[in-house]
C-alpha cells in the first residue's frame, strides 16, 4: 500500500482533545466504544481523528467494515499522546483542589433541560461545586458570561446578537418541542395537541419587550410569520414566577412555551403540531473557559441527549433557517 504523503503541520499546536480522541480509539480499536467512553457522538469522534490525521499529515488507522487497526504512524504516536495527556491531567489535577464554583445559569427554575444536565454533571463530578443561577433568558445571561460573572447558560444561540456570539461558544443539547399555555376555558384548551394553523387570529405572548429574552421573541416571530398569529405587545416585565403568573392571569393571553414548561394555575399546556416547532437549546459559554466542572457538564449533555434522543429531529419538525445554517457551520 503506498504511504500517506507527508505534509507540513498546519500549525505548531495540536489540540489535546484530538489526541484524547485518537488515544481512546487506539486503546479500544473500536469507534463506537471509544465514543461512548468519551461521552461524544461517534460522528464527532471520527471527525476529530480525521482532523488529527490532516494536521499530522499521517494516516493513523486502517478502517474496514470489520475492524480498526493502528498504522505504523499510529503506533508511533501512542506513547507521545499518552505523555502529552498525562502532563495535561497532572496540570489540571494541581488546580482542581482550589477550583472555584462553576456558575451555571438555568434561565428559570422550572425549565427541565438545563436542570437535568446540571444534576447529571453533579453526579459525574461530585468533587466539583456546580452552582445554579437564574438569569431568565440567554441574552440576559450573555453579558454576564462575557463579564465572567457566569460561566455557562442554556438557550437559543442563533438568537443572540452577532456581537455577543463573537465572544461565546456553544454545544447543541436538545431540539426541544414547543407548546402553548392556554387559559382554562380557551377555545383550544380541549385539544390534546394544538395545530399551528389553529392559532391563526390569536395573539400569543412570547416575551416581547423583555430585554433578557429577545432570542425567544425572535423565534416566535419566525414561527408565526405567514400564519396569521400575532406576537403580544410588551407587558410590564415580571420578576419571579409569582409575578409572571399574576400578569399572565390578568392578560389571559396564550403563551408560547416548551413541552417541559412548569404548570401554572388556571392554565393547560398543549404541544404544538403540524409542524412540530423545535427550540434549539445549546449549552453556551465564553470562549476560553477552562474548569473541570465544565467538562462534566458537557459530558452530561451528550450522555442525556443520546439516552433521550434529544438531538433527533422529527421529520415534521421546524426550526428557523438561521439556526439550521449556524448548526451546520458548527459541525
Amino acid at each position: 500500500m503506498p504511504s500517506t504523503p507527508r505534509t507540513p503541520l498546519a500549525s505548531a499546536h495540536v489540540d489535546p482533545r484530538l489526541l484524547r480522541a485518537f488515544l481512546a480509539v487506539a486503546e479500544e480499536l473500536h469507534f463506537t466504544r471509544a465514543a461512548a467512553r468519551l461521552y461524544v457522538a461517534q460522528q464527532a469522534l471520527s471527525r476529530d481523528v480525521r482532523r488529527l490525521e490532516r494536521e499530522l499529515g499521517a494516516e493513523l488507522f486502517v478502517r474496514t467494515t470489520r475492524q480498526v487497526t493502528l498504522t505504523a504512524d499510529g503506533e508511533r504516536l501512542v506513547p507521545y499522546a499518552r505523555r502529552v495527556l498525562g502532563a495535561q491531567d497532572e496540570l489540571l489535577a494541581a488546580f482542581r483542589q482550589a477550583a472555584r464554583p462553576l456558575l451555571v445559569d438555568l434561565n428559570s427554575p422550572g425549565l427541565a433541560t438545563g436542570r437535568r444536565v446540571l444534576h447529571r454533571a453533579r453526579e459525574l463530578a461530585p468533587e466539583q461545586e456546580l452552582m445554579a443561577r437564574y438569569e431568565s433568558g440567554l441574552t440576559g445571561a450573555a453579558g454576564e458570561l462575557l463579564a465572567g460573572r457566569l460561566d455557562v447558560s442554556f438557550g437559543r444561540f442563533a438568537g443572540l446578537e452577532p456581537g455577543l456570539r463573537a465572544g461565546l461558544d456553544h454545544q447543541l443539547v436538545r431540539y426541544e418541542p414547543m407548546a402553548v399555555v392556554l387559559p382554562e376555558g380557551h377555545r383550544l384548551a380541549s385539544l390534546a395537541e394544538v395545530p399551528l394553523e389553529a392559532l391563526a387570529g390569536e395573539t400569543v405572548y412570547a416575551g416581547a419587550g423583555n430585554p433578557r429574552t429577545p432570542e425567544w421573541t425572535d423565534l416566535a416571530r419566525r414561527l408565526f410569520e405567514g400564519r396569521g398569529i400575532a406576537v403580544a405587545p410588551p407587558a410590564p416585565m415580571a420578576v419571579g414566577e409569582e409575578e409572571f403568573e399574576r400578569m399572565m392571569a390578568k392578560a389571559r393571553t396564550p403563551i408560547l412555551a416548551v413541552v417541559g414548561f412548569p404548570a401554572m394555575p388556571g392554565t393547560v399546556l398543549r404541544p404544538l403540531v403540524d409542524p412540530v416547532p423545535l427550540s434549539p437549546v445549546s449549552l453556551v459559554w465564553r470562549k476560553g473557559l477552562v474548569h473541570p466542572g465544565f467538562d462534566a457538564l458537557r459530558r452530561a449533555a451528550v450522555e442525556i441527549g443520546n439516552a433521550c434522543g434529544w438531538l433527533r429531529r422529527p421529520v415534521e419538525g421546524w426550526i428557523p433557517a438561521i439556526d439550521v445554517d449556524m448548526l451546520k457551520r458548527k459541525k
